[in-house]
């Protein structure tokens, strides 16, 4: 019975042991199975042939280039989690590097475009600067002169008899009038000059005149014993320099006493037919309103403004100017809804616009009275304007 208890036994040992050896070949063959489905992922990259070496490390070059770049990025850390599946972060660390190196390659055509730009318009303002920066309209210089010619020829038609409006009849007349003629108006020196004259006719005469006489008679003029002294002193100058005539060089005529460029110059263009520009109050505030030099000093202007017009504009230019400030483009309340020159001025609204208004703003002939000279040229009065009458003429 032992025998056969020990055979049976032995019986099931060795079929168990079979059944082990089966399974244990079972799971061989599974498992070699499955190492061969395994085995194509694992063994991709060792099958690559040699030539393609190179391109694989650029690839490994550029996937570590966009980690560091992706590092860098806090955009990118944000939305690498919320994609979630493996092979979606996998297909954007192989997206990621070509955006990168995209970028990094197109990174320096920006760098230039932005660099020129600069180089450009840091040379562009420092040109006009010296030429137009009294312009802050960003008026070409050629603009300029053709506008400022064109407001000349445009006041040319409107005061065609426009002439000095001091009574003269030598230089020697004009010179000193003109230098009574500051902080006063023409009309209040012609109207004092005739009897200055009558009595003193010659520098000789005024050179050797008593002072008090002279200053009862320029008293109207204001600031009279001032002027007293730069007529006498002038006249002295004129006798002892210059054989008693007026000189018609510029350099000599600052030379004299009370006399400035202004009075050298309406000398110069008045009587000895010399251009010269007249940089009176009037003629300041309206080259300024019109833009064409942002200057205060009076010989500053006079280079600007002298610099739009060919030489030979600038006395007739001054008498256009001088002429228009006192009759319609005042200092306080320009008429400008009667100015014939508005749509060129820069300075169109400051004054009244309505047209029956600022009519009444006209001053001299432009509103039927009389001008400031009591011998004023013929054309002027065939132009329809009126002398002006003598002092104490009511």
């Amino acid at each position: 019975m032992s025998a056969e208890r020990d055979s049976a036994v032995g019986e099931q040992i060795s079929d168990g042991g079979r059944e082990t050896a089966k399974a244990a070949k079972t799971a061989a063959a599974g498992g070699s199975a499955s190492a061969k489905k395994a085995a194509p992922a694992r063994k991709t990259p060792a099958r690559k042939t040699p030539a393609k070496k190179a391109t694989a490390q650029k690839a490994t070059a550029q996937e570590a280039t966009a980690q560091k770049a992706t590092a860098k990025k806090p955009a990118a850390k944000k939305t690498a989690p919320a994609r979630g599946p493996a092979a979606k972060q996998a297909s954007a660390r192989k997206a990621a590097p070509a955006k990168s190196s995209a970028a990094l390659k197109k990174a320096p055509a920006p760098r230039k475009q932005v660099v020129a730009p600069k180089k450009a318009t840091a040379s562009v303002p420092a040109a006009p600067a010296k030429t137009v920066a009294a312009h802050p309209q960003g008026e070409s210089r050629t603009a300029l002169v053709r506008r400022a010619r064109r407001v000349n020829r445009e006041l040319a038609e409107v005061y065609p008899y426009a002439h000095p409006e001091l009574d003269f009849e030598n230089p020697f007349q004009l010179v000193v009038a003109t230098v009574l003629s500051a902080q006063t108006t023409d009309l209040r020196v012609n109207q004092t000059t005739p009897a200055l004259f009558a009595k003193y006719p010659t520098p000789e005469d005024l050179a050797a005149a008593d002072p008090e006489e002279v200053e009862e008679i320029l008293r109207p003029t204001g600031f009279f014993r001032a002027k007293t002294k730069s007529v006498i002193g002038l006249s002295k100058a004129l006798v002892e320099q210059f054989g008693g005539e007026v000189p018609g060089r510029l350099e000599d005529l600052v030379k004299l006493p009370g006399v400035g460029r202004k009075t050298a110059f309406v000398v110069l263009g008045n009587a000895f037919g010399r251009p010269g520009i007249t940089v009176d109050t009037h003629f300041q505030r309206l080259v300024r309103r019109w833009k064409w030099t942002d200057e205060t000093d009076p010989d500053k202007i006079e280079a600007a403004v002298g610099a739009l017009f060919p030489k030979s504009d600038w006395t007739d230019l001054s008498h256009h100017v001088i002429w228009h400030g006192r009759r319609i483009c005042h200092a306080r309340k320009p008429a400008c809804g009667a100015c014939p020159i508005a749509p060129l001025c820069p300075a169109y609204g400051e004054g009244e616009t309505d047209p029956e208004k600022a009519e009444k703003l006209l001053k001299y002939e432009k509103a039927g009275r009389p001008g400031q000279r009591l011998r004023p040229p013929q054309a002027y009065l065939d132009a329809g304007g009126r002398a002006a009458p003598p002092l104490g003429a009511g």
